[in-house]
This record gives structure tokens, sequence and C-alpha cells, in this order.
């Protein structure tokens, strides 16, 4: 039943492989806990006191975060409704169940005088392995790709002389975004440079690989602790934003299904600009000093 239902989500729902792996291995969780392998799952051995127990165990004894346990819950219910449409069961007995609140944490960016200083460093590249890696770092920052969506960009999808790149997104989701001058000749560069061509823009290219190129190259300018591809997507979006771009755009251009996914970065705008008034104005600091005096 519940390979029947990973094997929906990949195909008629076209969910990435990433993500049908994560809800194997949450489902997984949940049939161990039940003392079962996932080919023994039965939903009329399951109760709501069930899952209550196991959400209790995985914060508990096994220590994880309500983030963690909120996204395992959630691929649980995925489940129930798909058994619920199927006629497997006649209730879904995780409607009631609520989930642990979790805190979203505002998402970290590059500053701007990082950005400078890593693609300063563009004008060293010769070699092919290092056009790429500059053009790397370029793409996520210009573009606010996922690193899965640059993973498996193709030749066909990078249209030149349009000035724009299309994009396939979560669940195979096409979206367009354009790209300036200064990109196309990196391209251009690139594309010289390369000899595979395979079909694929970056042949050969993995995910540990494009990490670690990131990592690399970020921590050589920011001593932020996490350098990672996402970290230059939450770059770009706070760019954009902070340039003039309404939420709208970046949303269409994040390729986020929901528009509370991109106001996030409203937040992250706010706080920045409440950490330099508190900083800058007088009358701010002297209410954070203690300092204000009346008039007499």
């Amino acid at each position: 039943m519940i390979r029947h239902f990973l094997d929906y989500i990949a195909i008629e729902r076209k969910y990435s492989q990433r993500t049908v792996e994560a809800y194997h291995d949450d489902l997984r969780d949940f049939c161990r806990f039940m003392g079962w392998e996932l080919e023994d799952f039965d939903p009329e051995q399951v109760g709501e006191e069930d899952v209550k127990l196991w959400m209790l165990d995985l914060l508990e004894k096994q220590k994880q975060s309500p983030r963690s346990v909120k996204r395992k819950l959630s691929a649980l219910r995925s489940f129930y409704k798909f058994m619920l449409r199927q006629g497997k069961v006649k209730k879904d007995i995780t409607a009631r169940i609520i989930p642990p609140k979790a805190d979203k944490p505002l998402p970290v960016f590059f500053r701007p005088a990082e950005m400078e200083s890593v693609t300063a460093q563009d004008n060293w590249a010769e070699d092919y392995e290092s056009i790429r890696n500059c053009l790397i770092i370029e793409m996520l920052y210009q573009t606010g790709m996922r690193q899965a969506e640059l993973l498996g960009l193709q030749d066909a999808d990078v249209d030149l002389a349009q000035g724009q790149i299309r994009i396939f997104g979560k669940r195979r989701k096409e979206r367009v975004v354009p790209i300036g001058e200064a990109l196309i000749t990196m391209i251009k560069h690139y594309q010289e440079a390369r000899t595979e061509n395979n079909g694929q823009f970056f042949p050969g290219l993995t995910k540990s690989t494009l990490y670690k190129i990131v990592r690399t190259r970020m921590g050589e300018v920011s001593t932020l602790k996490k350098h990672s591809p996402h970290v230059l997507r939450h770059t770009f979006a706070t760019t954009m934003l902070d340039n003039g771009a309404d939420i709208r755009t970046i949303q269409a251009l994040l390729g986020h299904a929901s528009l509370s996914t991109t106001q996030v970065y409203t937040h992250t705008t706010f706080e920045q600009i409440k950490r330099v008034y508190m900083a800058t104005h007088p009358r701010a600091k002297q209410n954070t000093d203690g300092k204000n005096k009346k008039k007499d």
C-alpha cells in the first residue's frame, strides 16, 4: 500500500526524487515504531493514539526538532488522504492531530559586499573548472534557482538570444527567468571552454560537488556559518526586495506556489532595517542606552 502511494506521488504527482525519498523514510519510521516493515502496514491496526505516541517518541526520546516531527506527520497525513481517496480507509485518523509548533527561522543571506568580493574573483577564471565554478555562483545568485534546478538544467533551457532561462521546479512546474548581458557573456565564455556536450548544461556536476564549490568560494568571503546554494537563493530574493522588486515578482521568479512562502523575505528585510535604525538614529540610540532625558 505504501509502495503504491510512493509510485503515485512520483509518477502522477511528479514529486522530485528527493521528496519521494523523504516520504519513504518518514513512513518507514512510522512503520518501525509500530514494529512493522513498509510491506506490513495495516491501517486496521493503527489509531489516532498510535500517531500521537509516535510523535511523542520522536520529540522526547529521539530528540527530533518540532520542524522534523511536523514534516513526518505531514507525510503520514498525505498517505492517509491517498488511502481515503482509494477507499482503503473510512476515515483519516491524522485529521484531528495538531502538529508541534515550529518557529520558522528567518533565512540567512550573503551581504552585498560579500557578493561583490566573490564575483570580483571571476576575472581570475582561465581553466574550464574555474570558469564553471564562477558561473555556478553567478547563476545561483542572479536567477535564484534551487540546487536541484541547476543540476537538472539542460542546454535547451538556456536561451541566450532571448536572454532567459527556462527552469523546471518542484513537480516539474515551469517558469522563465530573465538574465542580463553580464551573465549571458559568462555563459558564452563557459560554453566555449566546455569540451563535453551531452545536452546537460553542467555535465558531470553532482550535488556534493555543487555544494563543495559554493561552500569553498563563499567561505572565502563570508563569515556566515552556512554556505550553501540555498543561501544564494535567499540572497537573490533579498537583493531583489531591497532594490525595489514587488513581492509578487519575487514569488514568480522563485517559483513559490504560495505567497506566504515568499513573504518571509519581507521579515528579513525589516529586521535588517530595524538593526540599522537602532544603530544609527540618534533618538533610537538614546532609547537603547537609556539616555533619553526630559526637556527642562
